[in-house]
């Protein structure tokens, strides 16, 4: 039986582990081959541990396995000429891209790091990532002609006025999944003439290291009683990447071939709490 996604290829960031690594697999079991980024090491200023290049050969491991290709390259999204260099190498080596995933993002940084810096990190692993990897790629796909499907990844934050405590980390991430939003929208004009749809999905919290680590447990800990409810409207504190993944692979398929701009809310019902 085909696949939604035969003779596709996407490439996707953060893919080491997580959503990233969810993507990946839902995707090439839909038929698509992927090019795999992860940047591979720690970034001092984040206050968990990233991803290593153990978790990024598990990932080509898992997609291996499902008969599909896969080409690896360890790249900071931060760095606009490795993830040219890393787009290149995958188109090349697997004959296009059709798909994008900008994926990649840090939650919480260490407490010791001087505000402005902790903000600036995270704007730009997650905002100026995100356009570091849109801008390798569409140039790319406009050329080839063929049309394709770019998904960003936010959050329930960016949907909602919740989230932000005055530290500098946390209204970072706010900020950068809030102008997700807006690139979503100018994107999906820029490139609707070249029949390339671009969309958002915005997951509440997600069972992934990011939120399983010691630091996020302490943040959570210390919020106050009385502050911002953080839960979901359905009876589930956590979703599963892969309950984020099912709505990324409708998105990228052609059975949403007429959906561009939106902000998709996985979210269990947060945003309308």
């Amino acid at each position: 039986m085909a696949g939604r996604l035969d003779g596709k290829v996407a490439l996707i960031t953060g893919a080491a582990r997580g959503q990233g690594r969810s993507h990946a697999v839902r995707l090439a079991a839909e038929g698509a081959d992927v090019i795999a980024v992860d940047i591979c090491r720690q970034i001092d200023t984040v206050a968990y541990p990233l991803a290593t290049t153990g978790d990024l050969a598990d990932t080509a491991s898992e997609v291996e396995a499902l008969d599909r290709r896969i080409v690896t390259a360890e790249a900071d999204v931060r760095d606009a000429d490795a993830v040219a260099a890393a787009v290149a190498d995958g188109v090349e080596k697997l004959g296009g891209v059709d798909i994008v995933l900008a994926n990649a993002g840090i939650g919480m940084v260490r407490q010791d790091v001087a505000a402005p810096a902790a903000f600036r990190e995270v704007l730009d692993v997650n905002l100026v990532g995100v356009w570091n990897t849109v801008h390798a790629a569409a140039p790319i796909m406009i050329e080839q002609g063929r049309g394709g499907s770019i998904v960003l990844t936010g959050s329930t934050m960016a949907l909602i006025g919740r989230g932000g405590s005055g530290n500098a980390g946390a209204d970072g991430y706010v900020a950068s999944k809030h102008a997700i939003v807006g690139l979503t929208r100018t994107w999906a004009n820029w490139l609707a003439r070249h029949n390339i749809r671009v969309n958002s999905v915005h997951p509440t919290g997600v069972s992934t290291p990011m939120i399983h680590n010691q630091a996020i447990q302490e943040m959570l800990a210390s919020l106050p009683a009385d502050g911002p409810d953080m839960t979901n409207l359905l009876d589930v504190p956590l979703i599963a990447a892969e309950d984020v993944s099912a709505a990324v692979a409708w998105l990228v398929s052609d059975e949403a071939r007429y959906v561009t701009g939106v902000a998709l809310p996985v979210d269990a019902g947060m945003t309308v709490k």
